[in-house]
């Protein structure tokens, strides 16, 4: 029984690692579609995303047969739930990549715009912090995840100035409103993915160290200010 509960979770952990796998090509497609301006990129991100959706599936029924038949308990029970809510994260980073194409393809040939607004520096640290927090998982390294964490707060700085910036763009020529619109909202889709690389990184320093760190700096703000 032991060796079969085991089996089942080596498996669940190789299926998250496929599936990242694919969700990483399709984010990398996605930005560097924007960086470039090479449309063609952005038919990869969407003909994967069925892939992507399969393993959501898969993952969700292996993580409840696995508490159904083996009722796992400590750091077994943990990573369960770790690999359900990562599972989760991931499914989204794969829509948001499919959203940023679809941008991509509607504003993609203003590159001056593109470049001078900082969104490819944006989408990179995003990119990064998820390439990251897929590695902190497969490696079990809550120092990797850590940085992911703290990474998060640049990303969002980025959105501020760059929400700004395009405000300001539209205000001052009407002509770029439209491919503008287009960026403010792949700023958003951005700023979810480093979001959604942040939670994975916290489900996996819950399922090491049994720590639940989501929300910690603004509840440890809202004690601070009472």
């Amino acid at each position: 029984m032991k060796e079969h509960f085991q089996g089942e979770i080596e498996e669940l952990k190789s299926n998250l690692i496929r599936m990242a796998s694919v969700v990483d090509d399709q984010v990398d497609k996605a930005i560097t579609a924007l960086e470039t301006g090479n449309i063609e990129l952005c038919k990869g991100v969407k003909a994967r995303d069925l892939e992507v959706d399969a393993y959501d599936n898969l993952i969700q029924t292996q993580c409840e047969n696995i508490i159904a038949l083996f009722q796992p308990v400590a750091i077994d029970l943990r990573l369960v739930m770790s690999a359900i809510m990562i599972n989760n994260n991931l499914e989204r980073c794969g829509d948001i990549a499919v959203n940023i194409s679809q941008r991509v393809k509607k504003a993609g040939s203003e590159r001056s715009l593109i470049e001078e607004s900082r969104i490819i520096e944006m989408a990179r640290i995003a990119q990064s912090m998820l390439k990251n927090a897929i590695d902190s998982f497969i490696r079990n390294d809550t120092d990797i995840a850590s940085q992911v964490i703290a990474s998060d707060e640049k990303v969002d700085y980025l959105n501020k100035q760059l929400f700004n910036f395009l405000v300001a763009k539209m205000q001052s020529n009407p002509e770029l409103i439209e491919a503008c619109t287009h960026l403010v909202v792949m700023t958003r889709h951005i700023e979810r993915m480093a979001d959604h690389a942040t939670n994975i990184a916290e489900n996996l320093v819950f399922y090491v160290e049994a720590k639940i760190i989501a929300h910690r700096k603004k509840l440890d703000d809202k004690i601070g200010k009472n």
